[in-house]
């Protein structure tokens, strides 16, 4: 039990300094934003491209790796649309951040720093993998469900090019025949982007929550976080342990993926279409502090530490 604490509590402790800092005053709302727009745009793009371009990424596509998350995150998404509607009697589009909040995992500022830190080098193709098509499969969908017939594919597709983490994707895939010629001081400089990415992805997650808050009911963000926290993760480890074949290492960066708290793309989401903002901010704030628990329990699951 103390290795699983090794691994949760310097992430969750970063965001508990974070918050706190921001709690007392000690740190403006205006560092978080910052930090926050340094992470998105400059330094997780930085890792994400460094660790695609050096990896050794696999010639067949891994699809039963992919069938097994995003059908945890297709369960986890219809019910807590449906339980929306149903009984808390929200539609439209809120009820879309109802299931963007229990589909879309806080990859970038926990899922990142946790992975990572469970798995080390091991764990950092499949990571970089599933975090490729994660943003684009959940904000596409989400726009979709928001917008019906008037969704232009135009705007879906300008919105995911311009996009900071997409972008370092794409680049860190096309660039990889050239990687050697790359010059060793322009490698420390994107080293010294990069390792900056998980401190401050954790300090400024710990400001965004004492920003959002809880500023809805309880319940339904408590639903929200029990399919997110439980039910997502649990659906991904049935599917990738008992259904394909996957290496092991494969298999837990899907589930510790799948168990991440609400991700702040959720709260975002609603910004833009004015709907719904209080719930997601609720799921993203519950969902967070009970991550604390329940990843320690999957990490036991999974036999880590």
């Amino acid at each position: 039990m103390l290795d699983l604490f090794t691994i949760v509590l310097p992430v969750f402790g970063l965001i508990g300094i974070g918050y706190l800092a921001r709690r007392t005053g000690f740190v403006s709302e205006r560092m978080g934003e910052g930090l926050s727009e340094f992470v998105f745009t400059l330094s997780v793009p930085c890792l994400i491209f460094r660790t695609l371009v050096k990896a050794e990424i696999p010639e067949a596509q891994p699809w039963g790796y992919w069938i097994s998350y995003f059908a945890g995150v297709a369960v986890a998404w219809v019910l807590a649309t449906v339980i929306g509607r149903r009984f808390f009697g929200i539609k439209g589009v809120s009820s879309v951040v109802a299931g963007f909040s229990a589909g879309q995992a806080n990859t970038v500022f926990v899922g990142v720093p946790m992975i990572l830190k469970a798995y080390g080098d091991e764990g950092a193709v499949p990571l970089f993998l599933l975090l490729a098509v994660h943003l684009p499969v959940t904000m596409t969908l989400a726009t979709v469900l928001a917008e019906g017939r008037q969704a232009s594919p135009l705007v879906i597709l300008r919105r995911l090019a311009t996009h900071p983490i997409v972008i370092g994707i794409l680049a860190g895939s096309a660039l990889r025949p050239v990687a050697p010629l790359v010059p060793s001081p322009l490698w420390q400089v994107m080293d010294l982007l990069a390792s900056a990415a998980v401190p401050c992805a954790l300090i400024s997650m710990g400001i965004a929550l004492h920003r959002y808050g809880m500023k809805t009911g309880w319940k339904l963000p408590a639903a929200i976080s029990v399919l997110k926290l439980v039910v997502h993760p649990l659906v991904v480890l049935l599917l990738a342990t008992y259904v394909f074949q996957m290496p092991p290492v494969w298999a837990g960066v899907a589930v510790l993926f799948a168990s991440c708290p609400s991700g702040i793309n959720a709260y975002l989401f609603a910004e833009r279409y004015g709907e719904g903002v209080a719930l997601a901010s609720s799921a993203v704030t519950l969902s967070t502090v009970l991550a604390l628990g329940t990843t320690l329990v999957w990490l036991y699951v999974l036999g880590i530490g």
